[in-house]
């Protein structure tokens, strides 16, 4: 070969050369690209839902993060494919994954193929989220049939770094993911979005209410255990139903999604069991969540001014749910001091207040033998309390429909000396 024969070759390797130079400097700006977003994104306060969001944008594949415990924690780019994934995650989430032996220089594992008694695993690639070296959980990218490229491989392995960096603790984690759902709630209570919507939204946040019976429960732990300790979202998670819980003050509000083998009543003994005063509303559709949020803290006032820790359903109020509704302006108050104004006024004079004897022997449905057992005294001195009651209250408490006006009037202050939900 001349001379002449190697000046094309030469000229042909150097336009080579350049067009491979140019591939690698167009990779090096947008990977440079894809980082400076995930920057941004934690530079703007956005917490691993906006890491999974971008994610999810720039490859064009639905994502999932998870925790160690194999729960999900955001969903985002959702397809009918991946929904149907998402259904049943527990059976994706620990299969086992196996190492693809192509993608071993990249990091992320690629199940290949179903896993002893679990389903059949969608593919994709996942990418473990570091914290303090050790793992915090997992960056999945359902890419379907398709494998993932080389870009998107290291797309994925940025936004696991991403994540890592804006969990600068646990505690801090937990105090995010808590925000955000209170912040959704708060859309639902203002009426910002409608029920369907929540539902769409708290799948976003890794609680997935699709397709479930919904109730709404509100909860106040008492000056003992304030709701600042989250006992109601630890309850529910310990029991692994997906819930969105919002801290509204004095207390907490949940939208829990039931397994199909519970109900209410599972709901209810299990924060029963734990000591917590919480209303409970009754099962509805997403479309019907603004109405189950008034059941719910319409019985949580009411579990909230008893004498006794309790749990109510919204349908076992009966009359108290007039109550509840008249607190709300200046009526219950008037009425309470209509009926009520001359004993508490003899109350604040004297050591030994008399309205605890009248709230037991009305609980007692006027039965004085059980109401002196309840009080623990002789019935001698229940009937002199109860003369002197007559005659404070100008009323014979022998008479039901007396009974009946006291227990409302009695009931009444109890409501209105107990924290009050914030309405909005």
């Amino acid at each position: 070969m001349g001379l002449a024969d190697e000046i094309p070759f030469v000229e042909t390797s150097a336009q080579v050369h350049e067009i491979l130079v140019g591939m690698r400097v167009k990779q090096l700006i947008a990977e440079e690209a894809t980082s400076q977003a995930f920057m941004d994104l934690l530079l703007a306060d956005e917490d691993y839902v906006g890491v999974v969001r971008e994610l999810a944008r720039r490859t064009g594949h639905p994502v999932v993060l998870e925790d160690v415990a194999h729960q999900m924690l955001a969903y985002g780019g959702a397809t009918p494919e991946a929904d149907r994934v998402v259904d049943e995650w527990s059976a994706h989430s620990r299969a086992i994954h196996e190492r693809h032996p192509s993608l071993l220089a990249q990091g992320p594992e690629v199940p290949t193929a179903s896993a002893a008694s679990f389903r059949e695993v969608a593919p994709c690639a996942r990418q473990p989220v570091v914290l303090r070296g050790e793992s915090w959980g997992w960056l999945h990218l359902l890419h379907g049939g398709k494998q993932p490229s080389p870009p998107e491989l290291r797309t994925l392995e940025r936004a696991a770094a991403a994540i890592a960096i804006s969990l600068l603790s646990e505690r801090e984690s937990g105090a995010r993911a808590s925000q955000r759902q209170t912040a959704l709630l708060n859309r639902l209570l203002l009426g910002d979005i409608t029920g369907e919507r929540f539902v769409t939204l708290s799948l976003a946040l890794g609680q997935d209410l699709r397709g479930r019976d919904l109730i709404v429960v509100t909860a106040w732990a008492g000056d003992e255990e304030p709701t600042k300790d989250h006992l109601l979202a630890r309850l529910l998670q310990e029991a692994g139903w997906p819930a969105v819980v919002g801290d509204t003050g004095d207390f907490d509000v949940a939208v829990v999604g039931l397994p199909t083998t519970a109900d209410a009543t599972h709901v209810q003994s299990l924060l029963a069991d734990h000591g917590t005063r919480a209303g409970i509303s009754r099962i509805v559709e997403p479309a019907a969540l603004p109405l189950a949020l008034r059941q719910s803290r319409s019985a949580a006032s009411v579990a909230a001014a008893a004498t006794t820790t309790e749990v109510r359903h919204f349908d076992g109020l009966g009359a108290l749910r007039l109550l509840v509704a008249l607190s709300e302006g200046p009526e219950l108050r008037r009425y309470v001091e209509d009926e009520l104004g001359p004993l508490l006024e003899h109350d604040a004079l004297v050591k030994n207040p008399l309205l605890p004897t009248l709230r037991t022997f009305l609980d007692s449905g006027g039965n004085k033998a059980r109401a002196a057992e309840e009080l623990f005294i002789q019935r001698r001195t229940l009937y002199h309390r109860l003369d002197r009651l007559s005659e404070i209250l100008g009323l014979d408490l022998t008479q039901v429909s007396n009974q009946q006006r006291l227990q409302l009037a009695v009931r009444g202050h109890d409501l209105l000396r107990k924290p009050t939900l914030r309405r909005t």
